[in-house]
């Protein structure tokens, strides 16, 4: 059965295994999802990452980050959803909570955050925020 939103999907993982205090969390790999783990990754979120291949399928394995028994990651959740999706340009891009955390946005240059991206002076689909 195919999965309607796979990005969706993967953010759900990443609660649901913090909500259980693991330390890595498995889903299966797709281009956008491995753009994703790199922003966070970069952004200090999370641990680590890394791809498995197993025969023909591929997964992509995340490292989750504590600080003090508690997850770095406080909230982490969907904006744009495939029902309704949400653009902005570079200068309506989101701010998270004055700073305090990231907006995960789909570009023509690729997956970045918002700073990069008004850096950048492009817009693009806001997929997630995270704190």
């Amino acid at each position: 059965m195919s999965m309607s939103d796979p990005i969706a999907d993967m953010l759900t993982r990443i609660r649901n295994a913090q909500l259980a205090k693991k330390n890595k969390v498995s889903m299966p790999m797709s281009k956008i999802k491995y753009s994703i783990a790199q922003v966070l990754k970069d952004e200090g979120y999370i641990e680590d990452f890394s791809c498995q291949k197993l025969d023909v399928l591929q997964n992509l394995d995340i490292v989750l980050k504590y600080y003090a028994g508690a997850p770095v990651i406080e909230r982490i959740e969907r904006i744009s959803k495939p029902g309704l999706r949400i653009y902005k340009s570079s200068s309506k891009l989101p701010d998270v909570l004055g700073g305090l955390g990231i907006a995960i946005i789909s570009t023509s240059q690729g997956i970045m955050t918002v700073k990069k991206a008004r850096e950048a002076g492009v817009g693009g689909e806001v997929l997630c925020l995270v704190v």
